[in-house]
């Protein structure tokens, strides 16, 4: 008979619905360190980093998540359905507003875009400049 870590293991491995809660398990884990601790940052984030902690210390083994993740990458169109209809039930996203608010957000991502890639060329120059001769 095979030690119980054993045999978990190998189910964790093979079962998808296994593996989506155990993600689940980190997220809500991150939820619990963000609130006990004060943290300013989102529990997602920090059952992330629990899990980054967890494979490189080869706690965890990518084989124990890659079905969950996989099936939930797949399928990631349904966790935005709730903000489809939320645009479905405030019809003025739909005339002028929308038309409004898409233009603003398309000059803001290229203002930012724009400022970026002119920030890191004028660095790009500076540490050229600055760079012994070979």
């Amino acid at each position: 008979m095979r030690p119980i870590t054993t045999r978990f293991r190998y189910r964790l491995h093979h079962s998808r619905l296994l593996q989506i809660g155990l993600l689940s398990g980190f997220w809500l884990a991150g939820e619990l360190l963000v609130r006990l601790a004060h943290l300013p940052v989102p529990g997602g984030i920090a059952g992330m980093l629990i899990v980054l902690a967890m494979l490189a210390s080869r706690r965890l083994s990518p084989l124990s998540m890659r079905r969950g993740a996989d099936w939930l990458l797949a399928e990631m169109l349904l966790f935005f359905v709730p903000a489809v209809l939320a645009v479905l039930d405030h019809h003025e996203f739909l005339g002028w507003m929308g038309v409004k608010l898409l233009a603003v957000i398309l000059a803001g991502t290229v203002a930012v875009m724009s400022v970026t890639a002119i920030t890191v060329d004028l660095c790009v120059r500076l540490s050229l400049r600055h760079a012994p001769s070979a």
